[in-house]
């Protein structure tokens, strides 16, 4: 496995505090960590996520709300989601808005 830069480490440490059944975008994780114009950046820091069971990258969306990429298949991505959030109530709230289930849409986004 090659080693952690600095920037992963940091983004992984922010992921992993995101609770299950909720989510975040990659823009979202970008000013948490300070540097606003690195979602990108965040997202292929998640596509080389060696920890995935630690690391819940599956909890991390688009701005625009769609599900954004994942290293093993949007299908499964959305299937973890769907799951967490069958696991806990019908709506959670994320960032001010409503993640709804079954279809892990997320409205009102627009960052």
């Amino acid at each position: 496995m090659k080693p952690l830069t600095s920037f992963e480490k940091r983004v992984y440490t922010v992921v992993k505090q995101i609770p299950a059944g909720q989510v975040r975008t990659y823009a979202w994780i970008a000013r948490r960590l300070k540097k606003p114009r690195s979602a990108r950046a965040v997202g292929n820091a998640l596509n080389k996520n060696p920890f995935t069971i630690i690391v819940p990258c599956h909890r991390v969306v688009s701005s625009d709300g769609s599900l954004g990429g994942y290293a093993f298949g949007s299908g499964l991505k959305k299937k973890l989601l769907d799951i967490e959030l069958s696991a806990i109530n019908d709506r959670k709230v994320f960032e001010g808005y409503y993640v709804i289930r079954n279809s892990v849409k997320i409205e009102g986004i627009g960052q």
